[in-house]
């Protein structure tokens, strides 16, 4: 078996975290999140509570880069599929869907993305952040994944839905996870 190390360029690009994850059940989860006054969406509701998305019983750290589309080299931006393999060959892995909801509860500072930036439909929110996760569920209108904001100071996580043909900009924002670091 080969092991990957991340490509030292992409090191030095990201920002990288060591969250906690795991430990409690979804309904726990759900009120952590409630606690900390976390907005959802009806994608990332519709997300979090669904059967097929697993949660550990066990806590675990995980280690994680964000990094842009265009750090990946991609700077006429890129599709998700292409992203992604983009990420793999570079050392990365993908993180467990259950990363969204912890990342929202370790990144509770998170930059405001939204004060005197323009909205585009169909387009990751300027400051957002993109959980790169395996989908649960092919189906066009289901939750792809998870993404976190900060809208006039409120905190947000919330599904989104994307196909395998839209382009992500290269100033997309995503969380990969860092195995071999």
């Amino acid at each position: 078996m080969t092991v990957l190390k991340v490509n030292e360029q992409l090191w030095h690009s990201g920002i990288v975290r060591t969250i906690e994850v795991g430990g409690l059940s979804k309904a726990d989860l759900m009120d952590k999140l409630q606690e900390k006054n976390v907005f959802f969406n009806d994608l990332g509701k519709q997300l979090l509570l669904d059967e097929r998305m697993s949660v550990s019983k066990e806590v675990y750290l995980l280690k994680t880069i964000e990094l842009t589309v265009g750090d990946l080299g991609f700077i006429e931006g890129a599709v998700l599929p292409d992203i992604y393999a983009r990420a793999i060959e570079n050392g990365l892995s993908l993180c467990p869907v259950e990363t969204g909801p912890y990342l929202r509860l370790a990144y509770l500072d998170q930059l405001e993305g939204y004060t005197g930036k323009p909205v585009y439909e169909k387009q990751a929110p300027y400051g957002s952040i993109t959980i790169a996760s395996e989908k649960i569920d092919e189906e066009e209108d289901f939750p792809q994944g998870f993404y976190i904001r900060k809208v006039e100071g409120n905190l947000w996580l919330r599904g989104y839905v994307a196909d395998d043909l839209h382009i992500w900009n290269p100033n997309d924002r995503f969380l990969f996870y860092c195995f071999n670091q």
